[in-house]
């Protein structure tokens, strides 16, 4: 809240294991998600869905052994608290007990608000999640752009607002119009992280494996690519076998 009240620019990406959460923090990320993205990018499923509890803490827990200063959030993931506010809290005590992180993140407005409710009650920092909510993929049947009917838009402002009241400490909004965006920003105290939201929010989130060229075929609008590390990792590859191939690895200083 503090870097939003002066106008500074919130920098979070994903990490999924100790050695990328090391070199992130080390960078000097701001806030470091462990996604439930881990289900495409590391698992290979074609939605966020299947990843269970057990397999997000194990994530969490090696994020966490390679950040010293960066805030560590983690998804609660599908089913551990929709529908059941107990559960919810009971997630979310694991993940804290077992990784060691400091807050949560949770997908949905007003439907989720007892689930928030019991959470923060526990003394759990929560970070929201609206917009495109991958976990209700099925409901929305397609990653397209939300928010776009002035309903969908409102109900977003309302939730936000609810969100706000119920104490989250920031929210994520992801893949909607940037005016919508600005708009959630400059109404709410708390902080605004976009992805493919603008620029007029308080700070932006990418998953790691996109932004550095890791997700081949995966190229939406709201991408920018800082590296094309799949080709060069291919590249380096495909030389280490040559190398193998030839008798040139290992040569005469590489062996004891």
């Amino acid at each position: 809240m503090e870097m939003k009240q002066r106008g500074e620019k919130i920098s979070m990406l994903t990490a999924y294991d100790y050695s990328s959460a090391k070199i992130i923090d080390k960078a000097g990320m701001d806030v470091i998600l462990v996604g439930d993205s881990a289900s495409n990018v590391m698992a290979g499923n074609q939605t966020t869905l299947p990843i269970t509890l057990d397999q997000m803490i194990y994530h969490a827990k090696s994020v966490m052994k390679g950040t010293r200063r960066a805030l560590v959030v983690v998804d609660l993931p599908f089913g551990t608290y929709q529908g059941n506010s107990k559960e919810a809290l009971a997630s979310a005590v694991r993940i804290m007990k077992e990784s060691h992180a400091e807050a949560v993140k949770i997908e949905g407005g007003a439907e989720i608000a007892e689930s928030v409710q019991r959470i923060l009650s526990a003394g759990i920092p929560v970070m929201g999640h609206l917009g495109l909510t991958p976990q209700s993929i099925n409901k929305f049947g397609t990653y397209n752009v939300r928010a776009r009917e002035e309903a969908e838009a409102a109900k977003l402002v309302e939730d936000a607002k609810l969100l706000e009241e119920l104490g989250c400490f920031a929210i994520v909004i992801e893949k909607v119009p940037a005016e919508l965006a600005a708009k959630v920003a400059a109404e709410l105290t708390i902080p605004i992280i976009g992805i493919g939201a603008g620029g007029g929010v308080d700070g932006q989130v990418l998953v790691m494996h996109d932004m550095l060229g890791l997700n081949e075929g995966f190229s939406p609008r709201f991408l920018r690519k800082y590296a094309n590390l799949g080709d060069i990792m291919t590249d380096a590859v495909r030389h280490y076998i040559a190398d193998v191939k030839s008798s040139d690895f290992p040569n005469e200083k590489e062996q004891y």
